[in-house]
């Protein structure tokens, strides 16, 4: 609907010979709210999507007026508003369940004697697949194409049904598979910077706005390095934005970034970006927006900026922003965006104050943080977390504490175990997995091609990669192999293991595919701490490779050297690599390349003609993808049989009105998990045991353990993923404290068995769950289904002392009551398992409220009661909750407009 535009802010920007229309800021400083031209720019961009969406409803002049407030109080007071964002971007591990959840919307519209086709996308949609390749193959120049097939083989269900979706869903594309990573096709291709659509109630011109989005990735911010203000949502709060719903969000505090200074010989944007991300987890910046500003930014590229906003979930924030400059204008120029668009982004920029200005007043924030980019040293992190940032110099220092001290290893250290079939053994430390993947580095050239010249300069001296070490290329455009080929570096990264494997997430996201046979089990007879170094942006337990216990993420060119020298216990810095055809040793900075020699390559060798021809026709595919019949109509045609892509249940036997919220009375304790429990813990993407819920739950089905593929890629089915939740091989649960993995103990039998079992029982016993966690809970991606997950098991809470923000969001759009420790957390409680709980006074809940828990343990008639704080922020996700999610209170608003 049209704006109702209370402040009369709607104006005409002429660019060119077109005429837009457009929400000035200007006139709403000047129609009352004062100093707002000193807000950060990503804070300009929420006002000018509530000046424009403005209704009298769900946003009104109250809501301007709180956002003008920001410049006096900063963020500190809280307030709600409704953001409206451009589009939503989505990835097919989290973008098939929320097709999944659209399919079966449509026919419980038909249930509810509504028409199927208001389930429908009313903002622009575009899924990329990206996350369905794994590194099956690898090292040889067939990889590309045996993966693919591969691919095809295993996810033929997946691609029919996401075929059906792109033609039977109006606003909504689908980006083939082998195009590249969803983010990396976002920024080169999809984004614009500044958007433009019809005005409604105004069809004479174009309304131009800031390009805004959200993601079923969490690394969705990686745009704002592009200035496009987006995150990473979880896939039913995408679904619900699809439908166009507002998200609700209360409007955030802004951390400043001060960069200075320029970056010095040797360092790259990966070592930047890693030490932006400890900087920024050290200050606390989860729920909060970070804007990069200073003189620095002119000496980094839009890649550079694109690199350190991509790491925003690691280190904690909504999003990390960076202000429209010439770097921005250079780069749509440089990747083919239409002229008449470029033109349109750099005038509505300044017309609207979002230009940044090295030299202009610089805008108010919360706080501020400095950097001077000539302190940034080469850098790794890990072993298990991105904020734990070690210089290269100490790296192998590290290990070797980590190795006694994380692992438990002193005693062994030098085990080696020899690899049975192969001339050489393993041992702890050794590097397993050097791969070149993730949309964070694979998006920069600058690093790209430096992985290439380290090669090359590499095989010129004779160097070779250790034998044990498994070797990829995963580039997240097929612009990247257009430059390496036209650089003469993709025949060096060839020589030395590094063949293209895919274009994809691979290895980031888990689909490193197995080790060598031989190799899988010299690491498991030796109870090894095998190590992967990877130019991703995730290095969590178990997440990787089941075989390799620690991770580092690193720049491509140190991934090269890592593979090279072979083992986490080499220093870099003093110790050879190898040696050349003379013997001679061969050290890192013999073979490192200057900055010079990269940029001077890059220049040449990069064109914008590259990214016209890979993109002229995105949509269309290889011939896999166009061979694949599409079936269905309105509704989709639901096939029993298929393991993939099954019915949920979420909206079975849904009425018009949602039943009352009832107390929780008598539950009992699922799991009670430490801090720091990541989505990779709770909804594992990876691999699937054999002995697991879900693999039992696919043999009983005739899936061959070959085909099991991987949880992330059967998130269509909600039979393999409930099996699946709570399941990582890395997981602990204090129910439990000596056995690593998925189980718990079933009270009142004590008997010890999968988390899920133990749930089924609970269920057929009526008794509802409750989970305990630490600090930190739901860190990672924005997996939706860490909640999805849980709502099948029958958890009606989690307890925990912090959650991360995204997972939050989900449980509450699930029905699952996020519940907050308002002091210290279940340590001091004295759980065993046993206890039952009981939580009252949720007849009457409202946002923020707090609530007391009770504890009874039937062994000795303990009663213990604490406080906790309801974690519902909003009223509208209140609303949410009570309808038993997000989804059912759309379906019935939905429903109810159809009557």
């Amino acid at each position: 609907m049209a704006s109702i535009d209370s402040l009369q802010t709607r104006r005409t920007l002429v660019v060119g010979r077109t005429k837009y229309v457009y929400y000035s800021l200007k006139q709403a400083e000047q129609a009352g709210l004062a100093g707002i031209a000193r807000l950060p720019v990503s804070m300009k961009v929420l006002l000018e999507n509530l000046l424009r969406n403005e209704d009298g409803v769900g946003t009104s002049e109250v809501d301007l007026k709180a956002v003008a407030a920001w410049v006096e109080n900063r963020g500190s007071v809280q307030h709600e508003i409704s953001f409206r964002p451009a589009r939503v971007l989505m990835q097919d591990f989290t973008g098939v369940p929320a097709v999944v959840d659209l399919a079966a919307m449509r026919d419980a519209m038909t249930a509810l004697g509504g028409d199927p086709e208001k389930i429908n996308p009313l903002n622009p949609v575009d899924l990329v697949i990206d996350h369905s390749v794994m590194v099956d193959h690898f090292g040889t120049p067939k990889s590309f194409g045996d993966n693919v097939a591969r691919e095809y083989e295993r996810n033929i269900e997946r691609y029919r049904f996401l075929r059906w979706g792109s033609s039977a869903f109006n606003n909504f594309r689908v980006v083939p598979p082998g195009t590249g990573i969803c983010h990396q096709v976002n920024l080169e291709y999809l984004a614009q910077t500044v958007w433009t659509a019809a005005d409604a109630g105004h069809p004479e011109h174009d309304v131009a706005y800031p390009d805004t989005v959200v993601g079923t990735d969490s690394h969705t911010t990686m745009v704002n390095g592009l200035s496009v203000l987006g995150w990473g949502v979880g896939g039913i709060e995408a679904e619900a934005a699809m439908l166009g719903q507002a998200i609700p969000m209360l409007i955030p505090e802004v951390i400043g970034f001060r960069l200075t200074g320029s970056m010095p010989e040797g360092a790259t944007a990966t070592d930047l970006v890693l030490t932006v991300t400890q900087m920024l987890r050290k200050k606390g910046v989860v729920g909060k927006f970070v804007e990069f500003f200073g003189a620095g930014l002119a000496n980094l590229t839009i890649e550079d900026q694109a690199t350190i906003a991509n790491m925003a979930p690691e280190y904690g924030a909504t999003c990390g922003f960076f202000p429209i400059s010439q770097s921005t204008i250079d780069y749509l120029k440089a990747t083919g965006r239409e002229t008449a668009r470029v033109n349109l982004v750099e005038a509505y920029a300044k017309e609207q104050g979002l230009w940044h200005d090295p030299e202009g007043e610089e805008p108010v924030f919360s706080d501020v943080l400095e950097l001077d980019l000539a302190s940034v040293l080469p850098s790794l992190a890990g072993p298990k977390r991105p904020q734990d940032r070690v210089l290269l110099t100490d790296a192998a220092a590290a290990f070797e504490e980590a190795l006694a001290g994380d692992f438990g290893k002193k005693e062994s250290a030098d085990v080696r175990v020899p690899v049975q079939g192969e001339k050489f053994d393993v041992g702890h430390g050794d590097v397993v997995i050097a791969a070149i993947t993730s949309c964070t580095n694979t998006s920069n050239p600058s690093v790209l091609i430096a992985a290439g010249l380290l090669a090359k300069n590499a095989v010129a001296k004779g160097l070779k990669v250790k034998p044990w070490v498994k070797t990829s290329l995963a580039p997240g455009s097929q612009v990247v192999t257009d430059y390496l080929i036209k650089a003469g570096l993709q025949k060096s990264l060839d020589a030395l293991g590094f063949n293209l494997v895919g274009y994809g997430c691979t290895t980031c996201i888990g689909n490193s595919g197995p080790l060598p046979d031989a190799i899988s089990a010299a690491v498991n007879e030796g109870d090894l701490v095998a190590c992967s170094v990877l130019s991703g942006n995730r290095n969590f337990e178990g997440r990787v490779n089941q075989d390799v216990r620690a991770n580092y993420l690193a720049s491509p060119p140190l991934v090269v050297a890592y593979a090279l020298a072979g083992s986490m216990r080499i220093d870099l810095a003093t110790q050879p690599l190898g040696q050349d055809k003379k013997g001679k040793d061969v050290f890192l900075k013999d073979i490192w390349p200057t900055n010079a020699d990269i940029a001077a390559l890059q220049k040449k060798s990069v064109t914008s003609a590259m990214f016209a021809a890979r993109y002229g026709d995105v949509f269309a595919g290889d011939a896999n993808w166009q061979a694949i019949e599409i079936k269905g109509g309105k509704t989709y045609a639901w096939d029993m049989g298929s393991t993939y892509v099954q019915n949920p249940p979420y909206f079975q036997g849904m009425t018009m009105t949602p039943d009352p919220v009832t107390d929780i009375i008598e539950a009992r304790i699922l799991g009670v998990f430490g801090d720091s429990i990541t989505t990779d813990h709770i909804s594992p993407a990876g691999s699937i045991k054999k002995t697991s819920p879900a693999g039992e739950y696919l043999l009983e089905r005739q899936v061959r353990f070959e085909d099991f593929n991987g949880y992330g890629s059967r998130r269509g089915n909600h039979e393999v993923m409930m099996r699946g939740t709570f399941a990582n091989i890395r997981i602990r649960n204090r129910i439990t404290p000596d056995i690593e993995g998925g189980v718990t103990k079933h009270f009142p039998s004590g008997e010890v068995m999968s988390i899920y079992d133990a749930a089924m029982r609970y269920q057929a016993e009526g008794r509802p769950a409750v989970v305990f966690a630490g600090k930190e809970y739901g860190t990672g991606s924005s997996r939706d289904w860490a909640a999805k997950g849980a709502k099948l098991l029958g958890v009606r809470a989690v307890i925990a002392e912090t959650f991360e923000r995204i997972h939050r969001s989900n449980l509450v759009g699930m029905g699952v009551l996020p519940l907050q420790f308002t002091s210290e957390g279940w340590q001091r409680l004295g759980l065993t398992g046993e206890e039952i709980v009981s939580i009252r006074g949720l007849q009457d809940l409202s946002p923020r409220k707090q609530l007391i828990v009770e504890l009874y343990r039937p062994t000795d008639g303990r009663i213990a009661r604490f406080p906790v704080r309801c974690r519902i922020d909003t009223p509208t996700e209140l609303e949410y909750f009570k309808n038993g999610g997000v989804l059912n209170y759309v379906l019935r608003n939905l429903a109810k407009t159809e009557a």
